[in-house]
This record gives structure tokens, C-alpha cells and sequence, in this order.
């Protein structure tokens, strides 16, 4: 994997105002084109894009505009179902979004005369993670800094309620048992923390702290990755290579840095930069990411 790790974004997607969180979805949604999500100050927008990468007769990468949901605050976090069907008749699109309010919102559209959601309440403090079931999407996970994780049927109906002992910041479920949920919460990241050393950048697998986790995608197990004085706000795993993750930070305080590493390297193997980003999600076939930024969204492409 040589390449040279410094990178502008290789696609980009105007957008009509900032970028606080974007998506793309990670289940097969039955169409050609990749449903991605992204979400402003008081809206979502669902689209679907297609790159070059996939389809030799696309330039760059082809972007449409599905559906603008208004949303009347700003969007934090965004889960997709794996209900959501483009091929189904009629048409499905499901999806639940976090906001500063402290309330879920559950979307569910036909892009045509059915466009309706549901307000879940219960949180008394900020929404940190939210997760659907992924084999049926009947049921929704939510974590908060109200030490609690939450779950959730699709009528808006508490079903199950977690005390925890910190600030709830990451949930999904486990990909075999759908019944358990899996938890990342801030105890378990100043755990982490204390695994830094500063002065060298290594990394190992720590099977002593977890046996069947992998930070936001959890799959087997925590992969403790030590930066040379980089601290990172979001980290997200490739869905098609269980070496590759991204990151992004803040190193200098000015502008947003995303780091794409290898387990088999010891630098990144791509560095982007933009003046402002929000959110972090990988395309579900390819080994891209996406980011939002101010009235855009930026697409970085690497090698597996």
C-alpha cells in the first residue's frame, strides 16, 4: 500500500448549509445507488450516490437528492434500518436521528405521499449513540451522558432500561445474538487512555479489556491504537477490511484532520484535512469515507 498519505478529498457534494453528521447506509438497500444520510440545523437529507470506483461510465462520483426531511433542530446522530428497501413496492425508507433536544426521532418514508415520524423521550440528558436491530430493525438502541442505555420498539415504547455506571458514548448490537446490545461508555474510554504513551506509536490487541468488542463496529476486539500526540473525536472501522479504520481530530484546534490507518503500518496510510468537519462514516462496499463539512460533503478514497 504505497500511496502518498496526503490527500484532498477526492469527491465532494455542495450542500445548502453546514454538515453536522452524515451516514452512509451499512445494509443492502436493494439498488444500485449507496443511500447516504446527512443531517444540518434543522433537517436530514437522504440521497443516493454512486462512484466511479463501482461503475466505469460514471465521472467522479454521481450524486441525487431523494427526500429533505425537516427535522426543526439541529441533528446530532443518524441510524439507518435495515428495513430501508429502494427495490420494495413502494418504496421504504426508515431511519432514527439523535438531537440536542434529548428525543429520538424515528423517520419513516415512501419519498412519496407517506413521510412520518415519531418523537421517542425518555433521555434526560445528550444522545451519544443509536443503533437499530440489524436483523429485523424492530427494536432501537440509545445510549447517554444520563448513564442509561435504552431500548426502544418502533412505536416508541421503552422495552428495556440500563443503568450504567458513566456517560453512555457508543451502542450497537451483537451481529450473531440479537438480543444483546454491547455498550462503549467513558469509564471504558479513560480506560483506554491510560494505554497511551505519547512518545511512540504502536499498536497491539488488548484482549484483557474486552472479548468481543472493536470500538463503534465492534466485531471481535478492541484494537488499542497508540497516537503520537493525536488525540481523535471519532473512530470508525472500514466495513469491508478488518484492517483498515479512520479517524478524525483536531490536532492544530483549526482545522479537522481525518486519518485513514492500516494495522500493518505504522503511519497513516491517507491524511485529509478540511477547515471544518463534523461526523465519519465508510461507504459499505468500497474503501471510502465521508465527513461533512461547512455546506458540503467530502469523500476520501484509499487501498484495502
Amino acid at each position: 500500500m504505497k500511496q502518498d498519505p496526503t490527500r484532498n478529498a477526492a469527491y465532494t457534494v455542495d450542500c445548502d448549509d453546514y454538515v453536522h453528521v452524515v451516514e452512509f447506509n451499512p445494509f443492502d438497500s436493494g439498488d444500485s445507488g449507496n443511500l447516504i444520510a446527512y443531517g444540518g440545523n434543522n433537517y436530514v437529507v437522504i440521497g443516493t450516490c454512486t462512484f466511479q470506483e463501482e461503475e466505469a461510465d460514471i465521472e467522479g462520483i454521481q450524486y441525487k437528492t431523494l427526500r429533505t426531511f425537516h427535522h426543526g433542530i439541529r441533528v446530532d446522530g443518524i441510524a439507518w434500518s435495515p428495513e430501508t428497501r429502494l427495490d420494495s413496492l413502494p418504496t421504504v425508507i426508515k431511519f432514527c436521528t439523535s438531537a440536542i433536544d434529548m428525543k429520538i426521532r424515528l423517520f419513516t418514508s415512501d419519498l412519496q405521499d407517506k413521510n412520518e415520524y415519531k418523537v421517542l423521550e425518555g433521555h434526560s440528558d445528550f444522545i451519544n449513540g443509536l443503533a437499530f436491530d440489524p436483523k429485523e430493525g424492530r427494536e432501537i438502541a440509545s445510549v447517554s451522558d444520563d448513564h442509561t442505555c435504552r431500548i426502544w420498539d418502533l412505536e416508541g415504547a421503552q422495552t428495556a432500561h440500563f443503568v450504567l455506571h458513566s456517560p453512555g458514548m457508543s451502542v450497537c448490537w451483537h451481529p450473531e445474538e440479537n438480543f444483546k446490545v454491547i455498550i462503549y461508555n467513558l469509564a471504558f474510554f479513560n480506560q483506554l487512555k491510560r494505554h497511551i504513551r505519547y512518545n511512540t506509536y504502536t499498536h497491539r490487541r488488548e484482549k484483557s479489556m474486552a472479548s468481543h468488542l472493536r470500538n463503534s463496529n465492534w466485531h471481535e476486539y478492541i484494537w488499542i491504537i497508540v497516537l503520537n500526540s493525536y488525540a481523535f473525536s471519532f473512530l470508525r472501522w472500514s466495513t469491508i477490511s478488518e484492517n483498515l479504520f479512520a479517524t478524525t481530530g483536531y490536532p492544530g484546534k483549526m482545522t479537522s484532520q481525518l486519518q485513514i490507518h492500516h494495522l500493518g503500518h505504522t503511519q497513516p496510510v491517507l491524511t485529509g484535512s478540511v477547515a471544518v468537519g463534523s461526523g465519519l462514516s465508510w461507504h459499505r462496499t468500497l474503501p471510502l469515507c465521508a465527513i461533512g463539512g461547512d455546506h458540503k460533503l467530502l469523500f476520501w478514497v484509499t487501498e484495502i
